[in-house]
């Protein structure tokens, strides 16, 4: 009864697995990134783990090794069971399963989530809105989608996650510059890109479980950000839950439903859809993802509810007891959460705070750089200096106590501006106007 798990992105100490299977009756085999377990600085776990193997594939995502790797292991251990958390190892723990006659996730309930042109179009074909969008084939495709549907317009691939090969294209000036820069990185052979209209007003998000087909734990939050910008943007980028009495909670929660609906999922998953609330009012579908939301999500989850969705999540795929609290009634949170979230930028980190948060509601924190690293921009949304959970009795003072942190935590970095150290047209700047940088004095 062996399980293979699949680990592409993020942290591993933050996704025990073998903690939470360790009361399932068979041995547990990992294969993970060897490129993101150097991004967050992490190794693979130790002998007395609960791993029957551990292994770091180096170029995971598109070489073949992890497929190949996963076979191997098939073979050797008579794998029963393959579990993937992360988005881009949906598909192929799918193909695996089809590949080694597997239960779980196929293709069918696959795709339809990964493909943002296919899911859109279920989902209008639903009578719910989506931004206009049409793929892409060439160049020609994008001109005439903006000259039918103007500027700004949305550029990105159709399968992509955590904001990787997202532009945001201002004007026709911005679009030749584009379609003569960076068009052809996409390749001419294998077209994946898709244009949208782009979409006025904040983002709404929200997430969560499904088991045996039953929604058991769901609610939304709304982002104080745009969600491409994390490249340049290095202030406190924030994203609190709303409140019960909150008007647009409740119609989340049924467009949400609707939107799941429409879509073929398994019997038991997460999700993470993005909704956009424009200023007349209106819900707009931005996205919707077969797995467990990114940055902070599950820890605003545990906040909230107590329980992690991904570790539901996995237990349900092996039919493992969950946690009682999720019985028959839908679970409603008791407090309010938000999180903040700092990300990397240039420089050379010389100090960050050396005591522990001194703020009683602030449920988790976490620093993902260390004195003597040297940073460079986020290479995607998920790309975390700092995390930070708060917990409240309502939206406002979550809001108010995610800034406090916020504030004492640049109030103690320390950052060495490294740019004359960079190659020339490659200069990072120090964006934020409160950030210390060795040798001058804190902004006033």
């Amino acid at each position: 009864m062996t399980v293979l798990v699949l680990h592409h992105r993020g942290s591993l100490a933050a996704t025990p697995y073998d903690t939470w299977l360790a009361d399932y009756d068979g041995e547990v085999l990992l294969l993970a990134s060897r490129e993101y377990l150097d991004l967050v600085g992490e190794d693979l776990p130790t002998a007395d783990h609960g791993y029957r193997h551990a292994e770091a594939v180096h170029d995971y995502e598109v070489s073949g090794r992890v497929e190949a790797r996963s076979l191997d292991l098939a073979r050797e251990y008579g794998v029963r069971h393959v579990i993937a958390c992360q988005e881009r190892d949906l598909e192929r723990a799918a193909q695996l399963r089809d590949i080694l006659g597997l239960p779980g996730q196929r293709l069918d309930s696959v795709i339809p989530f990964r493909d943002k042109v296919l899911m859109k179009e279920l989902v209008r074909a639903a009578g719910l809105e989506t931004a206009e969008q049409q793929a892409v084939e060439c160049a020609a495709d994008i001109l005439s989608f903006a000259d039918e549907h103007g500027f700004p317009l949305v550029l990105k691939p159709r399968d992509s996650a955590s904001s990787v090969g997202l532009s945001i294209i201002g004007s026709r000036v911005e679009l030749d510059a584009y379609l003569t820069d960076e068009f052809d990185l996409y390749g001419p052979h294998q077209p994946n890109l898709m244009a949208e209209s782009f979409v006025a007003g904040p983002m709404c998000h929200r997430g969560r479980l499904v088991v045996d087909g039953r929604l058991v734990m769901a609610w939304p939050s709304q982002y104080q950000y745009t969600l491409s910008s994390f490249r340049e943007d290095t202030g406190g980028r924030l994203d609190l839950t709303l409140d019960v009495d909150d008007p647009v909670t409740g119609r989340l929660i049924e467009f949400t439903e609707r939107v799941l609906e429409a879509l073929p999922g398994p019997r038991d998953f997460t999700f993470h859809a993005e909704v956009f609330h424009t200023p007349d009012d209106r819900l707009v579908l931005c996205e919707i993802a077969c797995r467990t939301g990114g940055a902070a999500v599950r820890d605003i989850i545990r906040t909230l509810f107590g329980v992690d969705p991904s570790e539901c999540w996995v237990r349900a795929q092996l039919g493992l007891p969950l946690p009682a609290v999720l019985g028959t009634e839908r679970l409603k949170p008791t407090r309010m959460a938000g999180q903040l979230v700092l990300m990397k930028r240039p420089g050379r980190v010389v100090a960050i705070p050396e005591e522990a948060p001194p703020f009683p509601w602030l449920e988790k924190f976490r620093v993902f750089v260390r004195p003597g690293q040297v940073m460079e921009a986020a290479s995607f949304s998920g790309d975390f200096m700092v995390t930070a959970i708060v917990s409240g009795p309502d939206r406002a003072a979550c809001g108010t106590r995610l800034r406090q942190v916020e504030s004492w935590f640049l109030g103690e970095l320390v950052l060495e501006d490294t740019s004359a150290q960079v190659t020339a047209g490659c200069s990072p700047r120090i964006h934020d106007p409160e950030l210390r940088v060795a040798g001058s004095s804190p902004a006033r």
